[in-house]
């Protein structure tokens, strides 16, 4: 069977993925309890602690799915579809364009938090598409995935550890 559907041969990533997700939520973590005081004062930052929490925690969710056994790829494809989705909506909510700062200008907001939260979602979507009709590139999206949240959930933790105490 191809890789590309084939999710015996993407153990090892789930499993990397899991481990790098979790670690990067627990700093998060650790950022908010450091800066709790701060983060609640601001009316905008609990919004981007949900955002950074989701970003980040996402992929460890896809990630399990990768890892359940004998699962048949319509239903792996059908749970990324699942996931893809439902980070696609509670993301677009967060960054909906009626919460943008009046201080970030339009280019700083589409930058981030906007393009990671699409490229997280999106290719997640593909993923299980893509197995769903064996085309698409099916499971080769999910390193895209990884990417986008590794990126946009550290600049928000990055925000809400070291910026928010200029």
């Amino acid at each position: 069977m191809d890789a590309a559907v084939d999710t015996t041969q993407w153990h090892d990533f789930g499993v990397a993925v899991i481990g790098a997700s979790a670690a990067l939520a627990g700093l998060l973590v650790v950022a908010v309890s450091i800066n709790l005081q701060p983060i609640l004062a601001n009316e905008g930052l609990p919004r981007r602690v949900v955002l950074a929490l989701v970003t980040l925690t996402t992929p460890l969710v896809f990630s399990v799915v990768l890892l359940i056994p004998a699962i048949s790829p319509t239903v792996v494809g059908s749970l990324l579809l699942a996931v893809g989705l439902g980070s696609g909506l509670v993301l677009g909510v967060i960054v909906a364009p009626s919460h943008r700062p009046q201080e970030r200008s339009l280019v700083q907001w589409l930058i981030a938090p906007v393009l990671p939260s699409v490229l997280l979602a999106g290719s997640i979507v593909l993923a299980g598409v893509g197995i769903l009709l064996g085309t698409l590139g099916g499971l080769y999206w999910l390193p895209v995935a990884v990417i986008a949240s590794v990126l946009g959930g550290l600049t928000q933790t990055w925000v809400l550890l070291i910026e928010i105490l200029r």
